[in-house]
Order: C-alpha cells, then structure tokens, then sequence
C-alpha cells in the first residue's frame, strides 16, 4: 500500500515537472514574438496634451475647437509615404462650413487647418507658384497610400499624389489628387498647439 502511495506521488510529481516546463516553453514563446513598442518622444509637450487634449488621437465624431471656432471631425485619413505617415481630418462647423486639419510629426507636432480653393486654376509641378498675393516655393512632393473611416468623401483606401508649397512668411498651398481625381488645392495656416483644444467623444483608448 505504501508502495502505491509512493509511485502515484512519483507519478503526480513528473506530471506538475513537465506542466511547468510546457507553460515556461509557450511563455518564451509568447515573448519573442511580442513585438517591442517604439520609442516615444521624450520631449513631448503631455502637459498640453492632458490640459487640452491630444491632436495625434482624433477621430471621427471627436469635437476640436480651433482659434475659438468649434467644429465636429466627420471623418479622418490615415495616410503612409515608405513609414512616413500622418493624419488629415474633415472638419465641419454648425455653419456647414468644412476645413481640413492636418496632424503631422517632424519630428516635433505640426498641425494645419487647410481651407479649400475649388476656383484656383493652379498646377503643381513649377519650382514657385503665384496664388492670392503670396509667392509659394516648392517643398516636397511624392505619392502615398491612405486609409479612410468616417465621411470624408472618399474610398475606404486607396492612393494619393500631393505637391506641398510654401511661402516666406509661413503660408502652406498644397495640391492632393486621389485615386484618379485631378488635382484639388487647398490653402493651408499654420496652428500654435495652444489654438487648438480637442474633446474626445468615443472611447479615449482607441487612437486611430
């Protein structure tokens, strides 16, 4: 009977041994496929992005106001150059009146509200561009692919071509074409981080 007792201790011994060395196997496992987090930006201003909300996190149905003015994000564009990417957001006031706002890291936070100019007759493509009293110089151009959630008026994904241009005084004039949609130009003012205040309406955890 001892005999027994001995040998179903024995037994129950190596079964908890080879339990633990399973569960320390797929542990192991599990680690080395975790992919490590990027490094954050260490100079990141969180004191303005607690006190007034965090831009990079907006998404459709969020409430951004701008220099006073309040308006809904009715849809959002995630878009990608070669691991190069940043976000454009489709603006809409009580008005009706729309505005695109475009959320960027290079690498500090670069946020400009974009206003539509549907009667310019420019091209993009020469070194220096005339448009409203202001001469814009060539900055950079490319192509880029982009996801879409929300309204914005567009596929959920697809590809686009800009040519951003700039002035001496700061001004911003861009040319966007998706798809196969010819050119469509946009005047472009940069924003302080202070004009800027967001209120997160979704879930605050889900970042688009």
């Amino acid at each position: 009977m001892n005999g027994s007792v001995a040998y179903v201790v024995t037994a129950l011994g190596c079964l908890v041994g080879v339990a633990g060395v399973v569960i320390a196997v797929v542990a192991l496992r599990k680690s080395r496929t975790r992919r490590p987090q990027a490094p954050g930006d260490p100079f990141r201003d969180r004191d303005a992005d607690a006190l007034r909300g965090d831009p990079r996190r907006l998404r459709p149905g969020d409430i951004v106001e701008i220099r006073g003015m309040s308006y809904a994000v009715r849809g959002s564009l995630r878009l990608d150059e070669g691991g190069w990417s940043w976000s454009e957001h489709l603006l809409d006031d009580a008005a009706d009146g729309r505005r695109w706002l475009s959320v960027e890291e290079d690498p500090d936070l670069e946020l400009v509200l974009w206003t539509a100019e549907p009667s310019a007759t420019l091209t993009p493509g020469a070194p220096t561009v005339d448009f409203d009293g202001r001469r814009f110089a060539s900055q950079e151009s490319g192509s880029a692919r982009f996801t879409a959630t929300g309204t914005t008026g567009l596929d959920p994904a697809g590809t686009m071509r800009y040519h951003d241009y700039r002035s001496p005084d700061g001004a911003r004039l861009s040319f966007e074409a998706y798809g196969t949609a010819g050119w469509e130009v946009a005047r472009g003012e940069l924003l302080h981080r202070a004009e800027v205040m967001v209120y997160p309406q979704g879930d605050p955890g889900k970042v688009n």
